[in-house]
């Protein structure tokens, strides 16, 4: 059985957010034409298209949150707002023409590699159907933010009132006048607790744990400077640079020596000093962990937010959850009429986004929640020929963009596909001793890192092992990104 050429190469690509549309892309422009993007969804989008809570914005600047082959000279802000991000998004498929290749509202539920016949099988879910459809390669681009995480209280179902997660927000619920509780105080609490506080009677926080918080430098980019990206690129192409480079330096109190974040600590406490005057409230939102252990947010109204005469912030764990609203640990009860989720998303110790089977039954699911998830370069997994993943398993970054790392993982998938072709082969599959000697190292790299020094987060697993963050510069993740090592890997014909 021969290697089909580039043009009859069925590649399936599971997801439509920037992995996805990036990953097609490079296909289209490579001359695959047989591709196809699931998704789940009746719009593309991912991650951009689902947090549409108030105030959902990003925390890497809009320069270097997009794709490095399609600058955007219209950003209106240094900061982009959801929205901005999503047109953004659509534009590039529109314009790179892919997005005819993409099937919506098709749920993909399983994946099984057919060793007999070296394909992969995929069952689709579409409007209350079923079926099967058949691939060369698979490219799993769900996201590893694509599952919300409901908080586990006991009552949770009890509660009579309103109840939604922040990533499947309610805009039909008024919140004018209600009593809200928000659970989480994580990277999208920060963002919507400023948006509803002036609209809510009274907003009760639950904080487990009190984030690391740095003002955001956010601000409009004037039409001046938006005329000197539009007509001289390279200004722009200046500053994206100036700032990955300001965001990677940061790494070097993450990884290299968590002892030098010391004098972003102490800015960060002088920051909280300045806007929370109260003592008893500054106590309560001041971080007891190292800086970097979990996600530093951005905010500049956040601090603000929570002085305000109808804020309580609710430190004494949760007990329960009742008919009419909250029990602490302490047995007071805090009425509510309505409970926000912010609360993340399952990232560890919840299996494969969908059911993937390999060689010999392979369960990935069954792997990854006995371990962990692991990858080769979050990108292979050993006894999955064929398969590869984005935003995979130890990619992510608490310093910089994770656009640059899509587009390492495009690039490295782009080369495996050059290398089918060259070898003639018909699947390529992980060394297994590639992948374990790989994680080791990466574990032994992660314990002298800050994600290391004692928090929980989810960057970690329960049993501590950190298997979302990526623990070194994003500069070293391109560089062994830029070629497919062809030893790596065993070849069928």
């Amino acid at each position: 059985m021969s290697s089909p050429r580039p043009a009859e190469l069925r590649i399936a690509i599971i997801g439509s957010g920037f992995s996805g549309i990036g990953m097609a892309i490079r296909l289209k422009r490579l001359g695959y034409t047989s591709f196809s993007i699931y998704e789940a969804a009746g719009d593309l989008g991912g991650t951009w298209r689902d947090n549409i809570y108030p105030g959902a914005a990003c925390d890497v600047p809009s320069h270097l949150y997009s794709f490095s082959f399609e600058a955007n000279p219209a950003w209106s802000r240094a900061f982009s707002h959801q929205h901005e991000i999503l047109a953004y998004l659509k534009h590039c498929a529109r314009k790179y023409q892919v997005d005819s290749a993409i099937q919506f509202n098709a749920h993909v539920t399983a994946a099984r590699f057919d060793e007999a016949r070296m394909v992969w099988l995929l069952d689709i879910a579409r409007n209350g159907m079923h079926e099967t459809v058949e691939a060369d390669v698979v490219i799993a681009a769900s996201g590893p933010l694509s599952r919300p995480a409901m908080p586990r209280i006991d009552g949770l179902d009890t509660f009579r009132g309103k109840i939604f997660h922040s990533a499947r927000w309610d805009h039909a619920y008024p919140l004018e006048g209600k009593r809200v509780a928000v659970i989480g105080t994580g990277a999208s609490a920060i963002q919507f607790v400023p948006q509803i506080q002036p609209r809510v009677a009274a907003l009760l926080l639950f904080q487990r744990t009190a984030p690391w918080i740095m003002p955001k430098p956010d601000k409009p980019i004037g039409d001046r400077a938006r005329w000197f990206f539009k007509h001289l690129p390279f200004t722009q192409r200046f500053v994206r640079g100036a700032i990955y480079w300001q965001m990677e330096s940061r790494g070097i109190a993450f990884f290299v020596n968590p002892r030098l974040a010391h004098p972003a600590m102490k800015f960060a406490r002088s920051y909280l000093e300045r806007r929370v005057k109260d003592p008893a409230l500054r106590a309560k939102v001041t971080p007891d962990y190292r800086l970097g252990c979990k996600r530093v947010l951005l905010s500049s109204d956040y601090y603000p937010a929570l002085r305000q005469p109808n804020v309580s912030v609710v430190t004494t764990p949760i007990r329960t959850i009742v008919h009419d609203g909250i029990v602490t640990s302490d047995g007071v009860h805090h009425a509510v009429d309505a409970i926000i989720c912010g609360t993340g998303f399952q990232v560890n110790d919840v299996g494969a986004p969908f059911d993937v089977s390999g060689v010999d039954g392979a369960d990935l699911g069954a792997l990854w929640l006995r371990d962990g998830p692991e990858a080769y370069l979050g990108t292979s997994i050993a006894n999955f020929p064929n398969f590869f993943m984005m935003a995979g398993p130890n990619t992510g970054l608490g310093h910089n963009s994770m656009i640059y790392m899509i587009e390492s993982q495009v690039q490295y998938i782009a080369d495996c596909l050059r290398e089918l072709q060259r070898r003639g082969a018909r699947t390529m599959n992980l060394r297994s001793d590639v992948q374990r000697a790989f994680n080791e190292r990466l574990q032994l790299d992660m314990r002298q890192t800050v994600w290391a020094s004692g928090c929980h987060s989810w960057y970690q697993t329960k049993s501590g092992k950190v298997t979302a963050i990526w623990p070194g510069f994003t500069f070293s993740f391109r560089r062994r990104t830029r070629r497919v090592r062809g030893s790596e890997y065993i070849y069928s014909r």
